[in-house]
Order: structure tokens, then sequence, then C-alpha cells
């Protein structure tokens, strides 16, 4: 087995890919080529495909398409596809690869019919998905991310099809808030909310959101960080203060803090008086 200098030397480029958990995503897959063009081959699971520089030419069904970067692609599974570089210096990508439980069979000829969508808003919500599912600890930010891409997804590929535009249900979205707050340190996942419920895990996060104009996982966050000053107050250290109050690790509860507090826990542990 070659080094992964000699698969750079190869392929002209480097990847990195992980297995997240999170339900549906079956793997991730970050990689930069500049001048490997991949043969005919199919996947088992639903390709979502982001260009961050340069563009991909691919084959899908006998048909051409491309990938400009304010497009999102989505490969159906078993419908053999190429690619290759579109541009001298090759390109940079992001890829998701979602199991069935996010995306039917029945979208499968609508995305062979129309894989590439131009929509500024799933691109986004997409590339806001990679960096959540690169983050340890923010797993529920990241079903989250998911469940509404996959929304939209069906949108696009099904339309009629797709969720209703936010409707509001304050009862549901009480009984969301009351049980994360009853998990504050030890988290809960979207899907086991949804069957604690019960709702269906997109409605749920919209429910939420439009009763308390926050994400379910934004929620969630602030709370952990609230606990948090208390702690640090109290002159608790900041590795013990993230393993008491639900955070990954000591990073994990220095990203979020500095995002809500405007400093960092040991900084604002010295501040106080």
């Amino acid at each position: 087995m070659g080094s992964r200098r000699d698969d750079q030397r190869r392929t002209g480029g480097n990847v990195s890919a992980w297995r997240p958990g999170v339900p549906g995503v079956v793997e991730v897959f970050h990689a930069h080529y500049t001048e490997y063009a991949y043969p005919m081959h199919v996947h088992d699971a639903w390709t979502l495909l982001i260009v961050d520089a340069g563009a991909v030419r691919y084959d899908l069904d006998r048909h051409e398409h491309g990938t400009p970067h304010d497009t999102v692609s989505v490969l159906p599974p078993h419908v053999p596809h190429n690619g290759s570089p579109a541009t001298p210096d090759g390109f940079r990508k992001r890829v998701l690869y979602l199991d069935a439980s996010r995306l039917g069979d029945e979208l499968i000829g609508p995305a062979v019919d129309a894989p590439d969508l131009r929509d500024p808003v799933l691109r986004r919500r997409v590339g806001h998905l990679h960096a959540a599912l690169a983050r340890p600890g923010d797993e529920l930010e990241a079903e989250s991310r998911l469940t509404l891409i996959g929304d939209r997804l069906h949108e696009h590929l099904k339309p009629g099809s797709g969720a209703p535009g936010t409707r509001r249900d304050p009862a549901l979205a009480r009984r969301l808030r009351e049980l994360l707050d009853e998990r504050i340190v030890a988290g809960i996942g979207l899907e086991e909310a949804a069957t604690l419920v019960p709702a269906h895990p997109a409605h749920l996060v919209r429910a939420f959101s439009g009763a308390y104009g926050i994400a379910p996982h934004q929620y969630l966050m602030s709370r952990r960080v609230e606990r948090a000053r208390r702690l640090l107050l109290a002159g608790r250290s900041p590795a013990e203060v993230a393993a008491a109050t639900g955070f990954y690790d000591q990073a994990h509860l220095t990203r979020h803090f500095k995002r809500l507090v405007g400093v960092t826990p040991g900084r604002y542990r010295t501040s106080a008086r």
C-alpha cells in the first residue's frame, strides 16, 4: 500500500474522510484534486457535492453536467457517474454521502434528470453542515441542519411533496424545550427527541425555531454556556466546567463560550471579583 504522499503524487491532490456520529450520514469526504479524473463508478448512497474552488465536469446517465460555485449537485445511488477537473487548477470539493433515510428511491429519477441545483440558500446550508460535522460535540446542530437540507432537497426534486412552511406549534415547541432542559449536560439527538415528543424531526426543528426564534441546538448551547458561566464564577477551571456542562472538551466549550460571551472561559474566570 502506498503512502499518502505517493497517493498525492498520483492524483495531484489530497483528501480527508470520516464517518460522523450523525444518523443518515454515511461518510464525509473533502478533496483537492489538480489532475485526477475518476472513471465511471457507482455509490450505494446519495452523493451531495459542493465545489469550493475550480469546477468539476461529470457524466451522469450519459449526459454531461458541471458544478459552478453556487451549485449543489445531488447524485443518486446506483447510477454510474465519473468526474474530472473543468479548470486548469483542478477543484476543491466537499461531499456528503447520505443513506436512504434522508432521500428515498422515489427521488432517483428527478435527481438523474436535474442533479445540479442552483440554490444559494441550499448551498449555504450544506456548507454550514460540513462545518458542524467537523466539530465534535455539535451533533445536534448537524442533525438539525441536515433535516432542513433534506426538506429543501425534497422541494427541489419532488415539487409539492416538500414540507410546508413554518407552522407555529407552541405545545410541541414547549415539550422539546422541556426535554432539552432535562438533558442540558447529557444532550440528546434529534432522532431520539422526535421519538420522545413525538413528531417528525423536520417539523420539530421548524416548530421550535418558529416559537422561540432560535434553533434547538442554539438553545441547548446557550443553556450550557449559562451554566458554565456560573461554575467559572465559582472558581472552577475551564476543563472542569467543560466536563460538568456537557461540552465535548475544553476547546468545544471555548468555541461556544467565546461566540456567546465575547471572551474565553479563562478570561471570564479571571475577571471575576
